[in-house]
């Protein structure tokens, strides 16, 4: 995340300085979303650092789901980002077009900062994943918009200086607008999902397998399976139902091998938690469930 805030200063730093030379609409909202990276990246630090807080008196399962706050933030301020362009390109183009200046330096800027960025964004979405953090992820994806922002620029301008239509640069500026959006939307997506702790079928239906066959193993049955992502990790809680003659010992024996294999096998990483229930009783002392 440091490496990520010093490029995105340094980056902002060239755009501005590309459209100082051109007064290109392209580069000025390429370096307006450039701002909304820095401020989103500063936020980004901060929740990633307290993520990673242990668990405390009043946050008994710890910290990690600020990850999900933080993809949001960081979705809507692409958002932003993409209106800020999409005003300043139409502003821009309805105020009548203006000659620019300097554009082969102006496009070898943007193109350097496109390279950058691509580079550091790939870099970023595979740290991620490899430590499970989707703090890191969002912030690679948001980093890759920018990296597409640059590269619209850079077509535009390209085009600009091959037919000398100035047109090319709003309508650059406009796409590049579209397409960021499209990547804010998805982030803020992610992030309503894992705050409302929306299930992920694909999980659902992996548990699902592991529990059917290590219950079938063991001759028990389960239910009232439930599950949740808190960004790094998975929460799992499932009800074991054991023969009531089975002595205890033995059936939390049976549960703590179950909650193994379910943190072993799933990815990423699940804490998982079994409630032991008699099947003969089940009914009788809740009445109201379902199997």
């Amino acid at each position: 995340m440091t490496l990520s805030l010093g490029v995105g200063l340094l980056m902002f730093s060239i755009k501005v300085g590309g459209y100082l030379l051109t007064n290109s609409a392209a580069i000025l909202g390429d370096a307006g979303e450039s701002v909304v990276h820095v401020a989103a990246v500063t936020f980004a630090f901060f929740s990633l650092r307290y993520s990673y807080r242990p668990p405390d008196q009043g946050h008994p399962y710890g910290h990690a789901k600020i990850s999900f706050f933080s993809a949001g933030f960081e979705g809507a301020m692409i958002l932003c980002a993409a209106l800020y362009i999409l005003y300043e390109a139409i502003y821009k183009w309805s105020m009548g077009l203006m000659e620019l200046q300097n554009l082969e330096l102006g496009t070898l800027l943007t193109a350097l900062a496109m390279l950058t960025n691509g580079a550091l964004g790939g870099f970023l979405i595979w740290t991620g994943r490899r430590y499970r953090s989707l703090i890191l992820i969002a912030n690679g994806k948001h980093v890759l918009t920018d990296c597409w922002t640059s590269l619209g620029v850079v077509v535009g301008l390209t085009l600009t200086q091959l037919t000398g239509w100035l047109a090319w640069d709003p309508l650059a500026a406009i796409f590049v607008a579209l397409n960021i959006m499209y990547s804010g939307v998805g982030l803020v997506r992610q992030s309503f999902q894992g705050l409302m702790d929306t299930a992920d079928p694909a999980i659902h239906q992996r548990l699902i397998e592991l529990l059917d066959r290590e219950t079938g193993r063991h001759q028990i049955a389960y239910h009232e399976l439930r599950h949740r992502s808190l960004g790094s990790v998975y929460w799992v809680d499932v009800h074991l139902l054991f023969a009531q003659s089975l002595p205890i010992g033995h059936a939390h024996r049976i549960a703590t091998a179950i909650e193994q294999v379910l943190e072993e096998s799933l990815e990423p990483p699940a804490h998982v938690t079994t409630h032991l229930e008699a099947l003969e009783d089940h009914n009788h002392v809740h009445p109201q469930a379902g199997e």
